[in-house]
Formats: C-alpha cells, sequence, structure tokens
C-alpha cells in the first residue's frame, strides 16, 4: 500500500494571516485577535489525482488530504512561536498515516513562502518520504524553489494525473521522475532542460471527484459562500469543474501555464452524472462552478445551467464570467439556475489599459449594457477591478475610478495588479526590475510594484481611496434609494473588517431609512468609535468630507 499526503498550503502568506492588511479581509478569533481570511475553495486539483491515482494504479493507494486553510481556520489562537512549529507539530500529531509520498499543490504565488516552509518540516519529520509539488507556482518558478531548499525530490510541470499515476506505479520512482519530461530535479533544472505538458485530453477519462478526502462541514465557512447574502444555507456547497484551459492571453492571468491555452471540457453526460451524485448522495444544494472560461461554448453553458434548474439546486459562479457571452437569454438563464449575484471581470474602466497592457477583449460598453441587464432583472453584481498594471498611468487609475462611479453595479471589489508567477505582466515586472525577488509571494492587497509612473505606496493608496469612493460615497444603490441593497454591500463590508468606519455610517443612514431606528442608532456609534479612535478612519473621513454623525435626513446632500 502507498501511502499519499496531498498537502493545500496557506493561500496568504503566513505573515498577512497573523498581521493582516487593513485593507484585507479579517477574521476576529475567540482570543480577541484580529487575523487574516484564508480563502477555502475544496482543492480539486488534489481531489482529482486522488480519484484518477486509485481508479487507475495497479499498486493499492491511500490517499489523504490536510488542508491548512481549513485548518488554520479551525483555530481559536494561534499559539506556537512559527509557522514552522506549527506545521510540525500537525504533521508530528494529527496524521492517521505515515506518508509514502508527500504532494503540495500550490497555485497561487501568495503560497510561495509556505510550500518552502512545509516541504522542509516534511522533510525534517518524514525523511524517507517522497516530496512533491504541483500547480502554478511550481510549473512556473521551479527554478527558484528547487534553488531555495533542498527538500523536494521534483516538482511537476502542468497538471499531474499521468504523471502522478505513472511515478506511483514505477519500479524505481526515482529513477522515473530522472527520465519524465513532465517531472523537475534540481538537476534537470540546472541543466536548463525543457519540461511537457502531459495532459488528459479527454476528461471524462478522470473520475468522479474524490470528495470523500474533505472535511466537505469546513468548506461552508468559504468567504466567498459567505459573501452572497442571498444564500441562507451556505454549507452543502460543492466546488466543481467542467472544463479546463482558457484561449485569452490576458497579461494578469497565469492560469494557461498549468491548463493550457486549448479548451478541454468534461461531456455534457458526465458533468450531469456528476451533478446530480452531488445532490443525491452527498446533499449538494449549491454547486460553486470554478471553471477559468465557463462561458466558452455558450450553448453548453445553457444546458449546464438549465439542468441545474432542473435538479432545484443553486449555481454559483466564484470566478468572472465573460462579459460579451452574457447576453439577457443568458443571464436569464443563469438566474433561473439560482444565481442571482455575478462576478462581473470588468478588471479596468480605461479602454487603453484593457487594451493595450491587459490585452483583455472587452469594449466599455459591452461591460454597461450587462450591467444595465442585471440591475433590471435583479441579478445582483460585483465588479473586478485591477489597478496597477505595468505601463497604466494616474490618469488611466482616475479615468478607471470615474467609469466605475456610472456603471450601474452593485459593488466593485478593487484590487491591486499583482505580477503572478507564469503570466506576461511576471515578466515584465522581471525585466524591467520593476519587482523585488522578497515580493514573490505577494497577492491581490499589497502592492509590490514600482515603475515610471507610480510607487506601491501610491498604489496601495489609491487603490483603498478608489474603493471608499465608488462602494460607499458614490454607492449606486444608495444613490438609487435601493437601501436593503445598498446594506447587502455594507455589511459584507462589516463581516470582512468589523471597524469598517465607512461600512457603519452608510449602513446606519440605509437602516434609518429603512425604518430601523435601533439598529441604525448602534451602526451610528460605532461609526463614531472608529472615527474618534482610530487615527486611520479619521483620516479617510476627513479625506472624504465626512461626517460619521450626519444623519440620514442629510443623505441626499452628502451622496
Amino acid at each position: 500500500m502507498t501511502n499519499v499526503l496531498f498537502i493545500i498550503p496557506p493561500h496568504i502568506a503566513f505573515e498577512d494571516f497573523l498581521n493582516p492588511l487593513s485593507n484585507a479581509k479579517q477574521i476576529r478569533k475567540k482570543d480577541g485577535k484580529m487575523y487574516g481570511s484564508l480563502v477555502t475553495d475544496m482543492p480539486l486539483g488534489a481531489l482529482s489525482l486522488s480519484a484518477y491515482v486509485k481508479q487507475n494504479s495497479k499498486t493499492p493507494v491511500n490517499t489523504e488530504l490536510l488542508d491548512f486553510n481549513i485548518e488554520l481556520n479551525e483555530l481559536d489562537t494561534f499559539a506556537f512561536p512559527s509557522p514552522s512549529e506549527y506545521y510540525k507539530d500537525y504533521l508530528r500529531n494529527q496524521l492517521t498515516t505515515t506518508p509514502d509520498i508527500i504532494g503540495l499543490s500550490a497555485l497561487f504565488s501568495s503560497s510561495y513562502f509556505n510550500i518552502l516552509e512545509i516541504a522542509d518540516c516534511c522533510r525534517d519529520i518524514f525523511p524517507d518520504a517522497l516530496i512533491l509539488a504541483g500547480g502554478g507556482v511550481p510549473t512556473s518558478m521551479y527554478q527558484q524553489i528547487l534553488s531555495s531548499t533542498e527538500a523536494f525530490d521534483a516538482l511537476c510541470y502542468g497538471e499531474g494525473e499521468k504523471p502522478f499515476i505513472g511515478l506511483i506505479e514505477a519500479e524505481d520512482r526515482k529513477q522515473y521522475i530522472d527520465q519524465h519530461t513532465s517531472w523537475i530535479t534540481a538537476d534537470k533544472a540546472q541543466k536548463n532542460l525543457s519540461f511537457q505538458h502531459n495532459f488528459i485530453e479527454n476528461l471524462d477519462d478522470i473520475p468522479f471527484y474524490d470528495y470523500e478526502l474533505c472535511k466537505m462541514e469546513k468548506y461552508g465557512a468559504n468567504p466567498a459562500i459567505m459573501a452572497y447574502g442571498s444564500l441562507k444555507n451556505k454549507v452543502d456547497n460543492f466546488h466543481i469543474m467542467t472544463s479546463l484551459g482558457c484561449p485569452f492571453k490576458c497579461t494578469f492571468c497565469a492560469s494557461h501555464k498549468v491548463h493550457g491555452r486549448a479548451m478541454r471540457y468534461y461531456s455534457l453526460d458526465r458533468v450531469k452524472q456528476d451533478l446530480k451524485k452531488l445532490k443525491e448522495q452527498y446533499g449538494a444544494q449549491i454547486f460553486v462552478f470554478q471553471d477559468d472560461h465557463f462561458m466558452a461554448d455558450t450553448e453548453r453553458a445553457k444546458e449546464i445551467a438549465r439542468y441545474v434548474t432542473e435538479l432545484g439546486v443553486r449555481a454559483v459562479f466564484q470566478n468572472g464570467l465573460t462579459l460579451y457571452a452574457l447576453d439577457r437569454e443568458m443571464l436569464e438563464v443563469l438566474q433561473a439556475a439560482g444565481a442571482d449575484q455575478l462576478v462581473l471581470p470588468v478588471e479596468s474602466g480605461s479602454a487603453r489599459v484593457l487594451k493595450e497592457l491587459m490585452r483583455k477583449p472587452l469594449r466599455l460598453s459591452i461591460a454597461e449594457r450587462v450591467a444595465d441587464d442585471c440591475r433590471d432583472l435583479g441579478i445582483y453584481t460585483n465588479v473586478n477591478i485591477l489597478i496597477g498594471m505595468p505601463g497604466e498611468t494616474k490618469k488611466d487609475i482616475e479615468d478607471t475610478r470615474e467609469f466605475l462611479k456610472k456603471l450601474n453595479a452593485n459593488w466593485f471589489m478593487i484590487s491591486i495588479a499583482t505580477p503572478l508567477v507564469g503570466a506576461e505582466m511576471h515578466d515584465t515586472c522581471t525585466d524591467k526590475k520593476y519587482i523585488k525577488i522578497k515580493d514573490i509571494g505577494c497577492d491581490f492587497r499589497k502592492a509590490v510594484v514600482s515603475t515610471e509612473d507610480f510607487t506601491p505606496e501610491y498604489i496601495q493608496q489609491i487603490t483603498y481611496d478608489i474603493n471608499l469612493d465608488v462602494n460607499f460615497i458614490h454607492n449606486t444603490d444608495l444613490k438609487l434609494g435601493e437601501y436593503k441593497l445598498a446594506l447587502k454591500g455594507f455589511e459584507n463590508a462589516i463581516r470582512a473588517l468589523d471597524n469598517h468606519g465607512f461600512a457603519y455610517h452608510y449602513a446606519s443612514l440605509c437602516h434609518e431609512k429603512l425604518g430601523n431606528k435601533e439598529t441604525a442608532t448602534n451602526y451610528r456609534l460605532k461609526a463614531i468609535q472608529a472615527y474618534e479612535e482610530d487615527p486611520l478612519w479619521r483620516a479617510y473621513f476627513d479625506r472624504f468630507e465626512i461626517s460619521p454623525y450626519t444623519s440620514a435626513a442629510a443623505l441626499t446632500a452628502e451622496i
């Protein structure tokens, strides 16, 4: 029996978990301290690998999943002197078996330093185990990883199902790694050898994902799901993938490094079979679609959505859906499937930035039409925006601000453009020395890019400035008198940051308009407390000439 342990590292830098940035989502634990919020998506890569090897390996395989995002969320306090001590304590005391193979999965740059630290801990505790890693970070950063630690035996290039099954069945596993073009070793990297993808072309060859590995009840706390105010039951949600690949060449995206640009699909029969099984055997009530490009085949997308409607469950699309494909009919089909909240990946309000810097095939008029249609249909819209692309100017950034003020959306997720390893943006930043090596583990909340046009400090400040401007001061729902809709955004902000002065202030105005006098008073007191006790919030109130003492009677004049 071969025992395999899949490890999912924290999706944010550990320092950002222990000491979150002021503009990051935070969670107050029982010790009273604020911690960074961890995204707890079901790790579909590991679930796919587990299912594939169990079905296809001639050698008996036992798999176990350790998702540190889930485990850290469960802690009441972090009482360890360092992340390494925490990792070692868990690995020594809480695993059910001793692993023969350990596979770390890291999709995003923010996991970079975590996988190095976890790998070193694994090597210390399990010296005889074969230690591997896969995902976007190892695929794109194998040189840096293998020069930073000797803990890894190999890294997988691209998708791992076929390389992994071959490795497990090999009589001499280290020899197999040395010879296979999808496995990267320190020696191969030093020789600058080229590596190859080994895709499964027919995705139906991958069995039903091994959801049994997950502590399923723990994934209901996913911050992305918790942000959906209309979802009352947020526990029985299951993440799924119906396709792989994306043909677009957006410069800020790195997904193609793992899955390629050509689209590959699970058959419609297979998708329906999996959805039905999730409902009937696992009690699924919400399907969270994780496809990079769900709308690649619009008729297929409609059929899947209609089947979700037929099953009587709900669809959630956590990633942005391609805007050009969201015509009125498509929106109505998605809404019937329960998708009453959508992410619109606008990315920039500057036509120049979209075309020249992001190479994103989008006209702003399409974004306006989709936002208008969604509001007309009653679909809540979250708009993705990235600020701080290399080549972006301060004028471009202000153009984005002004565009968002007139876009008929409900909420704007203003993030910092981040040089993800594997993305063209990262190559540009590296070539032009816009970033430093220590900033590899950055995420969308921390500015690290410095160009001829701006500093990281400017991007950090202006991003949050625009967030406050368009989501609070010029909130579209508030302007239209849609106070219940406006409250949805404000109270989500309070859940993300429980001392959010602006969120309490504007929520108090909404509650007063709705006749909820007691709640309005309590919220106003919270806003005043933030103003009087927190210099940061006092500065923001003063910056926009807003008074937390303002009542709803002054609402019209204020906005």
